[in-house]
């Protein structure tokens, strides 16, 4: 993958923390500095390290699956990105949640980085991906747009808390397809 890719790869993955910062901002009302580092941190840091659970669990089983990998990161992505076009579109809200205590920022860190478990695996199918690379750059992207996601609430709200989720999922369908068309030689 090319750094563009994977730069829209991380962007995808992140919008869900995004939309969850934007969430606690708009429930926070005015953030200190202690918490757009708290928030950062928890988001940037499950979005790193659970695409490399992934990429260790694709790797292991990878003799097993390297026939079909390709349809698998299609399917992988594509999954992924239509559960965040559907949540985008959805009409119900979650409820905002204040706390920046331990308990709910791990569920909320672990719930908005599971789908980078998905593209960790996907990673290992594809040999050309730069792993370190590539989880530093999800690990930051979520950071940054966690941080500023939480700004955003407190300032705006959730208006574009489905557009965001929405986006997300694009990328990632598009990315899927991408990986697929390659592979089938429809794409250079």
């Amino acid at each position: 993958m090319r750094i563009w890719e994977l730069m829209l790869v991380a962007v995808g993955l992140s919008m869900d923390a995004f939309a969850v910062s934007v969430c606690k901002g708009l429930a926070a009302g005015k953030p200190e500095g202690k918490h757009y580092l708290t928030v950062g941190a928890w988001f940037g840091g499950f979005q790193a390290l659970m695409p490399t659970l992934g990429f260790l669990l694709g790797s292991t089983f990878e003799q097993y699956i390297t026939a079909v990998d390709h349809w698998i990161a299609f399917i992988l992505l594509g999954l992924i990105g239509a559960g965040m076009i559907h949540d985008g579109c959805s009409r119900t809200e979650q409820p905002a949640d204040a706390s920046f205590r331990f308990r709910p920022m791990l569920l909320m860190a672990v719930a908005t980085s599971i789908d980078a478990l998905a593209v960790g695996i996907t990673f290992a199918l594809l040999p050309e991906v730069n792993v370190p690379a590539a989880v530093l750059l999800i690990g930051l992207t979520t950071f940054v747009l966690s941080a500023a996601g939480l700004k955003i609430g407190s300032v705006f709200g959730l208006r574009w808390r489905s557009g965001a989720q929405i986006t997300g999922g694009v990328i990632l369908i598009l990315i899927g397809l991408k990986i697929l068309l390659e592979h089938l030689g429809i794409l250079p």
